[in-house]
């Protein structure tokens, strides 16, 4: 049920103090304070006895104003149930904005009540549920340690997962991967403590066009015995983000029905440093059939997702997407905030570039350069995992 008395968060553009609906006393007190409407800034309204019942939220200038702006209330206001008034945009996006704004992880820590939105009447709300459900999904697998989110503690996610959106799942763990045929993954993940995995997941009707979906899912990454520094392995938990926003994406289509045959493929293994750890200079045989030598451990997501993404080819999809955290130096090319797409279908790589920037979450079409091929050469295999000659180090892993 909703809150009978919510704070009132009312949006104002820059300039628009005057057609706020203000009494001369409260423009009065927002003119104190230097509020104009600038872009994200929250002033409190108090009235004669101090009770706050209302927020100002500015805008900015409606030139360039992001109908996800709602996201940093939600972010910054203290904890209350809170309406949107005034010219917020869709009121779906700006929902669901409010939403992950207000997101916060608190396994390891005393949660801490925090800002919460009655949904706007004209918003849907199972769109909303849906992407925000999506988002936390990803987030919360992303934010959890390596110590509580090894293989086998993954695993048992994607198998609540599985269990909670009707998906048929399947996982093939340890030496069963090499009797399966999936020689990479085993190698990459054999020296961890925990064995490595391949998670596989369907749903939907087989008549269906055909859409699968790879996901990166190396839980740690040391690098391997061509170990990082300690200041490139501390956020490494993360390595299994392409796995965590896989399940978010496969939980968008399986909640919203969408009518497609949907698999999801999962390369669950941590790169760890042990007896058993593939060494630099050894030749693994991928799914494929092709000999691989090792040039760098470090560069074992391409590893584990060749062997899927060949299993995925094997019954032609319609439509083929992987995700992973591949590689620091797509992030050295675009920054942290523009993530790289590689497509062999023009078309749908702009597609989905478009579709990302509409929703203010971009992606940047990179090539794929046969004329780096030679990179990857190798004096006794068919390929080296790792390229030669320092540049286009994206391009070249893609």
């Amino acid at each position: 049920m909703p809150d009978p008395t919510p704070t009132l968060l009312r949006f104002v553009p820059e300039g628009g103090l005057e057609g706020a609906g203000l009494s001369p006393q409260q423009q009065a007190w927002a003119g104190a304070h230097g509020f104009t409407g600038q872009r994200g800034r929250l002033i409190a309204m108090p009235d004669a006895e101090g009770h706050v019942g209302l927020w100002l939220f500015g805008t900015g200038a409606e030139e360039g104003r992001s109908p996800f702006l709602a996201g940093i209330a939600g972010q910054n206001l203290p904890e209350g149930s809170y309406r949107l008034e005034g010219e917020y945009g869709d009121p779906t996006l700006a929902a669901i904005a409010f939403r992950l704004g207000a997101y916060r992880f608190d396994r390891y820590r005393e949660a801490k009540p925090g800002a919460t939105l009655v949904l706007p009447e004209a918003a849907d709300a199972g769109e909303v549920d849906r992407q925000v459900t999506a988002a936390v999904t990803a987030r919360d697998l992303i934010n959890t340690p390596a110590n509580d989110l090894g293989p086998d503690a993954l695993e048992q996610a994607v198998r609540d997962f599985a269990r909670r959106n009707g998906m048929a799942i399947a996982v093939t763990v340890g030496e069963d991967l090499l009797s399966a045929n999936f020689p990479m993954i085993h190698a990459v993940g054999r020296a961890s403590a925990q064995a490595p995995r391949l998670a596989d997941l369907t749903w939907g009707d087989e008549s269906h066009p055909k859409v699968t979906l790879v996901g990166k899912g190396v839980t740690f990454d040391t690098g391997g015995l061509d170990i990082k520094s300690a200041a490139g392995m501390l956020m490494m938990k993360k390595d299994m983000g392409g796995a965590a926003n896989v399940l978010g994406l496969a939980h968008t289509i399986v909640s919203a029905g969408l009518p497609v045959r949907l698999r999801v493929l999962l390369p669950i293994v941590e790169n760890a440093i042990a007896g058993g750890a593939f060494r630099p200079g050894d030749v693994l045989r991928s799914r494929a059939g092709l000999t691989v030598e090792i040039g760098n451990t470090d560069a074992e997501g391409r590893l584990i997702l060749a062997d899927a993404l060949t299993l995925a080819d094997e019954e032609a999809p319609d439509l083929l997407i992987d995700m992973a955290t591949l590689t620091g130096a797509a992030r050295i090319a675009l920054g942290p905030d523009l993530p790289a797409i590689y497509s062999n279908d023009g078309a749908v790589a702009s597609g989905i570039a478009q579709a990302g920037a509409g929703v203010e979450d971009p992606l940047w079409p990179m090539p794929l350069w046969s004329n780096y091929d030679s990179q990857l050469n190798s004096k006794i295999a068919d390929m080296n995992n790792a390229g030669a000659g320092g540049f286009a180090g994206s391009v070249v892993a893609a």
